[in-house]
């Protein structure tokens, strides 16, 4: 990561800080939480809880979507070396099947938050977990928090190499490039391979009926 922010990013970047200091009392461990893969088809919902050590670093860390994927990478790789405390958590496509998808993705912030050693999280638009300490959801935190920016970037690097790995397994549906999403690709694979275990039955239904009654 040879390459400077440029002056609006790092302008971002401090804001996020900021925001993330703005919350840190005396006695106060601050957490991030954020969640990706609520919405394809196949695959877990993957979600990390991340504290970040108190001096900022890595100035081109911000919400994983607007990263490459090679800097989103670096930055994985540089936060796991760093920080104070990651926690990884997933629901199965069948837990999402059974519970839907946001009961499912509190489900994954729950088990990637349950060893935190923190005294607040805040989280990305989700709320109504059960944690020993207090949360705070926000609209667009991995975009506002520095915390929680971080925490997106582990979460989608973990389910990008997961899908990755899936795509050696079942090559025909793209998931290496559509990360487990309802393209038309996908879709076309899927009615006419059928679904696979990792698939999430209660996403592709309307995908199977529809191939049925044509």
């Amino acid at each position: 990561m040879a390459a400077k922010p440029s002056e609006k990013r790092l302008k971002h970047f401090r804001e996020m800080v900021a925001y993330d200091q703005a919350h840190l009392g005396f006695g106060t461990s601050l957490a991030g939480m954020d969640e990706v893969g609520r919405g394809p088809l196949f695959g877990n919902v993957v979600t990390a809880c991340v504290i970040m050590p108190a001096d900022p670093l890595y100035e081109w860390i911000d919400d994983s979507k607007k990263l490459s994927a090679k800097r989103r990478e670096e930055l994985y790789e540089n936060i796991m070396k760093t920080a104070v405390y990651v926690g990884i958590g997933e629901a199965t496509p069948e837990e999402i099947d059974r519970m839907n998808i946001l009961n499912a993705t509190r489900l994954a912030m729950e088990r990637a938050a349950e060893k935190a050693p923190a005294t607040l999280c805040i989280v990305d638009a989700v709320n109504q977990l059960y944690l020993p300490f207090p949360i705070m959801p926000i609209v667009k935190g991995d975009a506002t928090s520095y915390n929680v920016a971080a925490a997106s970037i582990v979460a989608k690097v973990t389910r990008d190499r997961q899908m990755a790995e899936y795509a050696k397994i079942y090559p025909q549906y793209g998931l290496d490039h559509n990360m487990g999403y309802g393209t038309a690709e996908h879709i076309a694979a899927l009615r006419q391979y059928g679904p696979t275990p990792q698939h999430r039955m209660s996403f592709i239904g309307k995908f199977i009926e529809k191939e049925v009654a044509e």
